[in-house]
């Protein structure tokens, strides 16, 4: 249960989704959604194919429109935001697509420095120096980053842009099933990377994802999307327990016993680390 001193502080809040509804024509995909993310967390949200994961993380981020309901960003509610401060808001944003997208014609830097050429008025120098800072930030070499995205492989694709996603330094970031294409060594440093990102530098993080070892690893909490709302979201081990079909069976199989084994250890892990400093 959430505490009255929490209800009453927006910035503990950076994101309410308050009675959210999409609908693309006659399907409805959200309908009197609700969702508070609590500043400082890794938030995972999942659910199963076409429950709209990705509209809602694009409906917050104001790349689509809902038909009902409000947004609220920082204690503003979006549609509100006046339009001369609507680009500061969306800078406060950073953003991880499920493809990387990152532009094959640019080398790693240039594409780390697009955010700050469409945004800022900083000298070229100073971007080129930033865009190296975010790409040692994100576990990238030197040589990295005059390489073009077809010179690397998917893992160093994915921190390329998450670099890109840093660019501006942003409080919220927003990953879009980040360790997917990963193998299970790859999705374990990415992993690993976005805890020490989150802790470096105050992020908060939403992240749409089916990875159950990402979920068990790195989520405070989980959102589950169920009958076009967030049915729950708690702790793991009370989502676990909610009495849903859907619940029961992705969260209870062989496959998550073996992520919850793997993400206990790996908490422990890093708590010893934490007492050994």
């Amino acid at each position: 249960m959430e505490t009255r001193l929490h209800t009453q502080d927006p910035g503990a809040f950076p994101i309410v989704a308050t009675g959210v509804r999409n609908a693309f024509g006659d399907n409805v995909v959200h309908d009197n959604l609700d969702l508070r993310v609590r500043r400082g967390e890794v938030l995972g949200i999942v659910g199963g194919s076409g429950t709209g994961k990705s509209v809602l993380l694009n409906t917050i981020l104001g790349l689509r429109h809902a038909q009902a309901g409000s947004i609220k960003l920082f204690g503003q509610i979006r549609r509100e935001i006046p339009e001369a401060d609507l680009q500061d808001m969306n800078n406060r944003m950073g953003v991880l697509f499920q493809g990387g997208a990152l532009f094959s014609s640019l080398t790693v830097r240039e594409n780390v420095m697009v955010p700050m050429r469409e945004h800022t008025d900083l000298p070229v120098k100073l971007m080129r120096e930033l865009a190296d800072m975010k790409l040692h930030l994100s576990g990238l070499s030197p040589h990295a980053a005059t390489l073009h995205p077809s010179d690397l492989s998917g893992g160093m694709q994915k921190r390329a842009a998450l670099a890109r996603a840093l660019a501006l330094d942003p409080e919220l970031l927003f990953l879009d099933e980040p360790t997917a294409g990963l193998d299970p060594v790859g999705a374990a440093a990415f992993d690993q990377l976005i805890l020490n990102l989150r802790k470096a530098l105050g992020l908060t993080v939403v992240m749409v994802t089916h990875d159950l070892d990402s979920l068990f690893t790195i989520c405070d909490r989980v959102a589950v999307l169920l009958d076009k709302k967030i049915a729950i979201v708690d702790t793991l081990p009370k989502v676990m327990q909610y009495p849903d079909p859907w619940v029961k069976e992705y969260f209870h199989g062989p496959r998550a016993r073996a992520a919850s084994d793997a993400g206990a250890r790996a908490k422990a892990m890093e708590k010893e680390a934490e007492n050994g400093k």
